[in-house]
């Protein structure tokens, strides 16, 4: 197998958020030559697929700003620090969220949902037996909360109706896992 691995010799911050930091860094690539790099730094996320007993799974409606339209999404947030452990950020969010409180989490792997510009990394978790509680959603957050069959998600992300990459992977997984359970009749 050949070395593909580049090498940073310099880094210059161009901008620092609340969100994101963006840096351009020099790497020397493979061949010995030098290359631009820009990277934006995000702090990771986590991302929730709850699952009801009957099948059901709560989703979310929410306004995307960058693309100007709502978007289906399964429940989801950043990590408050990068040392943050990501299962108690994971069930922080589906509770601010949703008002779910799961008493089972499986762990169902990372998500790089943009690896050529972006370092954020998803840890994603499947939620059964859940209760509920209220619901404490950020001042700047508005959202829609819906139960969806696990059945007509899997349907709707094979006709392309779900367009969020970490909800798309995240009912694929838990298809794979749980679907034969849940059949639309």
């Amino acid at each position: 197998m050949s070395n593909l691995e580049e090498k940073r010799i310099s880094r210059k911050e161009i901008y620092k958020g609340h969100i994101i930091d963006v840096v351009l860094d020099t790497v020397t690539l493979p061949n010995g030559k030098c290359a631009p790099r820009e990277v934006c730094m995000h702090v990771g996320a986590v991302c929730v697929i709850p699952l009801l007993d009957d099948g059901r799974v709560l989703m979310e409606r929410q306004f995307r700003y960058p693309h100007g339209r709502v978007f289906l999404e399964i429940p989801a947030g950043k990590l408050n620090s990068k040392d943050e452990d990501s299962l108690l950020a994971a069930q922080r969010e589906l509770r601010e969220e949703t008002g779910a409180v799961a008493k089972k989490y499986t762990d169902l792997g990372d998500l790089i949902p943009s690896p050529a510009v972006l370092d954020e990394k998803i840890r994603m978790y499947l939620a059964e037996d859940i209760s509920f509680t209220d619901r404490e959603l950020d001042d700047d957050e508005f959202l829609d909360v819906e139960k969806i069959p696990l059945a007509e998600l899997y349907e709707m992300v094979m006709r392309g109706e779900i367009a969020d990459a970490k909800t798309q992977v995240a009912i694929l997984k838990v298809w794979d896992m749980r679907g034969k359970n849940y059949v639309l009749d």
